[in-house]
């Protein structure tokens, strides 16, 4: 199997440290590290990080303890917890070399180490002015109208497959913008994407998804707010009517309960914290984002830069642990499909 690639995201956040723990993943998995080689090397130093830097070939066999890293030069050296948006650049460039083995068959999939929002667009670099997340970029830079962020991670609360499955409607939004942004058009993408996905990446013959109101207590009959009346409810029923299985729309706050999500495959919620708010809390730390519609398979944490615990050695690698592994899945299950095809 062709490697993947992690990009190890904001240099003074805790990305360069968990993406040096890659070298004792167990498994099948051999990812490729995108980063400045003398961060890592600087990173390396912390206590419990016994790991060995060699630079990336394709010939490399894989060891125990060893990390294969293709360089990618920082614009000034970065300390641990410093935000400094001359390197902002920087860390768009590991994406656009993580996208761009993608799209060439160099790389089989990527996964992103977290990146931070603000200093990117505190750097205001020209070629990106208004920087809303990976996911909007990733969209933008294939050319892609609509993709959907999806979070998962393995629960006791969850799905019947033990796993809970998050899709959103809109994300990085602020939350006045939220409603106007729900229309019907842009609700009949997604669960398009999300319903084709589901049956693609995750071999759901037909799956269930619960879908949330917008309002509270999905709006109690259109008292709290007539969304669902008037947008949410007419456009579910016209994709069953396409045979899709829709539940919906349900209140958020008794959604998410061992009985009703038993009843699904996956969750679509109309805005950020309405989803990832219950999915982090039953998760964190083994969580993982996954980024529908694209035109290649890129799989990221659910956690941010950590400022705070970088530099320290106690940063958890449990998220990008699952996300390299949720990666190598869909590559390995999308290799079988394509050969079965």
């Amino acid at each position: 199997m062709r490697r993947l690639v992690v990009t190890s995201g904001e240099p003074a956040g805790i990305g360069p440290e968990i993406c040096l723990r890659l070298a004792t993943l167990e498994g099948e998995a051999h990812p490729v590290v995108l980063a400045d080689r003398d961060l890592l090397a600087d990173r390396a130093r912390l206590p419990g990080l016994n790991v060995t830097l060699r630079d990336y070939v394709p010939e490399n066999i894989r060891q125990r303890g060893v990390l294969d890293v293709l360089h990618v030069p920082l614009a000034v050296p970065s300390q641990p917890g410093k935000l400094d948006p001359a390197n902002s650049a920087y860390v768009l460039a590991l994406l656009d070399r993580a996208l761009s083995g993608c799209q060439s068959g160099e790389f089989a999939a990527m996964v992103t180490a977290p990146l931070h929002k603000g200093v990117i667009n505190d750097a205001r670099l020209p070629r990106c002015p208004h920087f809303t997340g990976h996911t909007e970029y990733l969209a933008e830079m294939t050319g892609t109208s609509r993709v959907v962020m999806m979070l998962a991670g393995e629960t006791p609360h969850g799905h019947s497959d033990g796993t809970l499955r998050v899709a959103l409607v809109t994300t990085h939004l602020p939350l006045r913008e939220v409603a106007a942004a729900i229309t019907a058009e842009r609700l009949t993408e997604i669960l398009h994407i999300l319903h084709r996905e589901l049956q693609g990446k995750y071999a759901l013959v037909a799956p269930r998804i619960l879908v949330t109101g917008l309002n509270p207590h999905a709006g109690e009959g259109g008292y709290l707010g007539r969304e669902e009346l008037d947008l949410i409810a007419p456009t579910l029923e016209t994709l069953r009517r396409e045979g899709m299985n829709l539940i919906g729309p349900l209140p958020a706050d008794t959604l998410f309960t061992p009985p009703m999500l038993a009843q699904g495959d996956a969750v679509l919620a109309m805005y950020h914290d309405q989803g990832l708010a219950p999915l982090k809390y039953a998760t964190f730390g083994h969580g993982i984002n996954i980024t529908l519609g694209l035109p290649v398979i890129r799989t990221s944490v659910d956690h941010g830069t950590a400022l705070d615990l970088a530099g320290s050695g106690n940063a958890n690698p449990g998220s990008l642990f699952a996300a390299v592994k949720e990666a190598t899945r869909m590559v390995r299950d999308r290799d079988r499909m394509n050969k079965q095809g």
